[in-house]
């Protein structure tokens, strides 16, 4: 089993940034890849951004290439999402996973979820 906890949302204004944080402990791997996904209210969880422990590939969604980063510390079994230049669209509540294997945008795909941070941006 593998445990994921996010941290790092909150309440921010159109064209600023928040740092999200995904600690992953238990049974953690280097074969996993990680992945934010995020949910917003009347929506289908949609795919955010991937990264492969072992390789350190990585994966965005087209809306959001150039403003989020995605990136892993692990020492700390920990993956973060830099988000830059954030838009009321952006509005969602992310949720951190892992996935035993490499890079996929699918939510099917992923074995361990996270319970969510709410992060939400004011025009």
């Amino acid at each position: 089993q593998v445990q994921l906890v996010e941290s790092g949302g909150g309440l921010v204004q159109a064209g600023g940034s928040l740092r999200l944080s995904c600690a992953a402990s238990g049974r953690t791997s280097s074969s996993y890849s990680m992945g934010w996904f995020r949910q917003a209210p009347g929506k289908e969880r949609e795919f955010v951004a991937a990264i492969s422990w072992s390789r350190g590939n990585t994966y965005y969604t087209d809306s959001v290439k150039g403003r989020f980063t995605i990136s892993g510390d692990n020492a700390k079994n920990t993956v973060y999402l830099q988000m830059n230049s954030l838009k009321p669209e952006d509005t969602a509540v992310y949720y951190c996973a892992a996935a035993l294997g490499p890079l996929s945008r699918l939510k099917d795909f992923y074995d361990y979820w996270g319970q969510g941070t709410q992060v939400t941006v004011s025009s």
